[in-house]
């Protein structure tokens, strides 16, 4: 059976070969996975290490300190008190409530930890205070080394404008734009689905920038059409040592944020890749860059790439890369940050293998790809049996799979994903499993733009195939007949009807939307046989009726549905290849009276408004009596730092407004009527 590992709350799971051993809670290892042995073990770098983070990167922190010898503090806050990363930690200290503003980004309070500990470094994980030059810069004034670049670097690299015109000078492709002093030779438009929107939109990412980053300043561009997002991970020593450590293929994003990674990279040839490479460390030696980093770039059909922006920190992502390159990046930036010098050469650094990243988020696909979803949550079952979690972050988990190569990687990914139960809280697997097996994303053919041009109505879950149906009814009538069966062993009374003496054989009619089977089912020993639309179907598998996994085997193909709920009624929810399907199943004496049932008419809701999503109000752009034309912006939502413009469903008359600006709503809530 193949691995799988969780770290905490925000969690990473990753999946290798098959016979793998743990080397800690927050990564596995395996024969096909090692971390290079370059380096001396009796390496004396620091006694103690603050990590400033929480969840999964804090964990995988700790893995490579324990590993080092070097003792670990935890901070948290209130709610984190019993979280994964705080019990790993040889100390833990409380740096305030919920809220991150008064924990996790709380300046003074993680100072006080940093002196009451004693800790001589601070490792600032990805987020929070990580790309904080201020922060950087109180911790030097006190003597204690930030696990990270300076503050010239970090100050160059974050502003967007500035890191153009240090990569220009430093000889890295940029993008043709107004930089200030130059101006382009063509016109420079904001690019909008049509023109009617390009005010809205050039307000929106205003004010998005001035909410989020305090500077409302938008850098103009020219726009690269179909691009791909690829990034180099580049890793640098304070003696002006840097390497660049290959590519991840990040080009399959929502929103601007990426959703499913991998690397290498399917499209990039060895020269590009090598180009690509030369140039990050170029900007790297530029600004005396000393840690590990990532160059962003956007690559065009022709392979031409231009630099978009250099995150100073470890990457989210960062896992992929040390798959396949055998680094511990979180080592490395240990060693740098005390001064030791990088030993490897750029020559030694490989291509392994394969691994992809899925990033499992508490969203609801079937909402532009993905708005924040809020719930409590009631079951949660990773591929293997490891202790529930308790506070949720956005990220459920970051899912790593690794193999000799793609195929073996996206086989284990669909594997994970099928095996993964979330309950309660809506989540992006079932659009997670649709990427990964989508026929152009299995070829490569891939852009940032591969959700809106294969789904441009939205995504709306996988579509089941005639095959596809067969297999889900024929499921679904072998899942009812089986729970009767376990009825009349344990109640003495089977509810489908038939006679004692033909209890092998059942007639049914299984509903699947809006379309209606009638079946016949036969069963021997763990074996069903099912009849569906003139097609024979068989179903086997020793199946726990309680259990949210179901692992069957449908015409000889091994598969795994999730049974999310069953009811007396025969009304059964199931997850099949991610998506979930309400089926009904009903013996042929139900059905036929069930046909003279009314049917419930389903709400209007083109005069309604609610909020899609849990956040706080922008703007409110009607009041009573406005008339609106369809498509027209009502109001404006923020969560996660994006702002939603919402719109009208059809052209009417503003009957009430139930929000105003600076009002945080919930999902669901009421927001504008019409008439």
């Amino acid at each position: 059976m193949a691995a799988y590992m969780i770290t905490s709350t925000l969690r990473r799971v990753l999946l290798v070969a098959k016979h793998a051993s743990f080397q800690s809670r927050c990564c596995v290892a395996s024969s096909r996975v090692q971390y290079s042995t370059v380096y001396d073990s009796n390496e004396k770098t620091f006694d103690k290490i603050l990590i400033a983070n929480r969840g999964e990167i804090a964990c995988r922190v700790m893995k490579t300190c324990k590993k080092m010898g070097i003792k670990t503090v935890a901070v948290h806050s209130d709610v984190d008190a019993s979280a994964v990363h705080v019990k790993m930690a040889d100390e833990a200290v409380c740096v305030g409530p919920a809220p991150t503003n008064k924990s996790y980004l709380n300046m003074d309070a993680i100072m006080d930890a940093i002196r009451k500990t004693g800790s001589q470094a601070v490792h600032p994980g990805y987020g929070f205070l990580s790309e904080n030059k201020e922060f950087a810069k109180r911790l030097a004034a006190e003597d204690v080394v930030f696990i990270g670049p300076d503050t010239h670097a970090i100050h160059a690299m974050g502003d967007k404008i500035e890191s153009k015109l240090l990569a220009k000078a430093a000889n890295v492709n940029v993008i043709p734009g107004f930089d200030g002093v130059v101006e382009v030779s063509y016109t420079v438009n904001m690019v909008v689905l049509a023109t009617t929107f390009c005010k809205e939109g050039f307000r929106l990412s205003s004010q998005e920038a001035a909410s989020s980053f305090g500077d409302d300043r938008l850098l103009i561009e020219k726009f690269v059409d179909n691009p791909r997002h690829i990034e180099i991970q580049v890793l640098a020593d304070k003696h002006g040592n840097a390497l660049w450590l290959n590519e991840r293929e990040c080009s399959i994003q929502r929103r601007n944020q990426k959703v499913v990674e991998e690397a290498p990279s399917t499209f990039l040839d060895p020269e590009t890749r090598r180009a690509m490479g030369e140039q990050a460390v170029q900007l790297a030696k530029a600004v005396q860059y000393s840690s590990a980093g990532t160059v962003e770039f956007l690559v065009d059909s022709n392979k031409n790439f231009y630099f978009l922006e250099m995150n100073t920190r470890l990457q989210v992502e960062h896992p992929i890369t040390e798959c396949i390159t055998g680094l511990d990046l979180v080592q490395q930036m240990i060693r740098v940050a005390k001064g030791f010098p990088l030993l490897h050469k750029q020559e030694d650094i490989p291509i392994n293998g394969w691994a992809i990243e899925s990033r499992v988020y508490a969203e609801d696909p079937y909402k532009s790809f993905g708005l924040p979803s809020i719930g409590r949550l009631s079951q949660y079952q990773e591929p293997i049996h490891l202790p529930k979690v308790s506070h949720m972050h956005v990220h459920f988990l970051l899912l790593v799979t690794y193999g000799a190569t793609r195929a073996e990687a996206l086989q284990r990914m669909e594997a994970a994903l099928d095996n993964y139960v979330i309950r309660g809280v809506t989540h992006n697997i079932p659009l997670l499993r649709e990427i990964i097996t989508h026929p152009r994303f299995i070829s490569g053919d891939i852009t940032t733009n591969f959700l809106p041009e294969e789904y441009p109505e939205g995504f709306k879950g996988h579509q089941l195939t005639s095959e596809g149906r067969r297999e889900l009814v024929a499921t679904a009538a072998a899942l009812y007949v089986s729970a009767q069966l376990r009825s009349q062993r344990f109640l003495g009374n089977l509810r489908v009807s038939t006679t004692p003496q033909e209890q092998r054989q059942w007639e049914l009619c299984v509903e699947l939307e809006k379309g209606s089977h009638t079946v016949a089912v036969s069963r021997s020993g763990s074996t069903f046989t099912v009849e569906v639309d003139g097609v024979t179907v068989e179903v086997s598998g020793e199946w726990n009726l309680a259990s949210a996994l179901l692992p069957v085997t449908i015409n000889r193909t091994p598969r795994v549905l999730q049974c999310l709920s069953r009811d007396a009624g025969g009304d059964i929810t199931l997850q099949y290849l991610g998506t979930q399907f309400k089926v009904r199943v009903l013996s042929q004496l139900v059905s036929t009276l069930s046909a003279h049932m009314p049917e419930k008419v389903p709400e209007d809701t083109s005069s309604i408004l609610r909020s899609p999503m849990p956040g706080s109000v922008v703007a409110v752009s009607v009041k009573p009596g406005d008339v609106v034309a369809e498509g027209q912006e009502i109001c404006v939502i923020e969560a996660m730092k994006m702002q939603n413009s919402l719109i009208a469903a059809k052209a009417a008359k503003v009957k009430s407004v139930h929000c105003k600006a600076g009002e945080t709503v919930g999902e669901g809530d009421l927001l504008v009527q019409l008439e």
